[in-house]
């Protein structure tokens, strides 16, 4: 028996890595459409309070918040990844141990 085919969750768990990577320098590509508006809202608030000589800690906080839980999505999805790769690993060696030994001995 081959080893176990897992280069399309690698391609996926890799992938994943870059955007959590991304996504803690403050990059905006791996984020959904609804994470970006809430994150412009959240700059156009903070720049309008800024303008009006105003206290920004309300949009600081509000954007902090949906960085956070961009964060908390992608690191759900990696591990959700990698369980699945373990899972496809473990049966593959389940099966293979399986076959040896039903196989005959000489």
């Amino acid at each position: 028996m081959s080893k176990p085919n897992t280069r399309r969750l690698d391609k996926e768990i890799r992938l994943t890595e870059r955007k959590l990577e991304a996504v803690r320098n403050d990059e905006m590509w791996p984020l959904t459409s609804a994470e970006r508006r809430q994150v412009m809202g959240a700059l156009v608030g903070g720049s309008y309070r800024t303008l009006r000589s105003k206290s920004t800690s309300r949009a600081e906080r509000k954007l902090e918040t949906v960085w956070q839980s961009v964060q908390t999505r992608l690191i759900a999805e990696l591990t959700a990844l990698q369980t699945e790769r373990q899972r496809i690993v473990n049966e593959a060696a389940t099966a293979k141990a399986a076959k040896k030994s039903s196989g005959w001995m000489w």
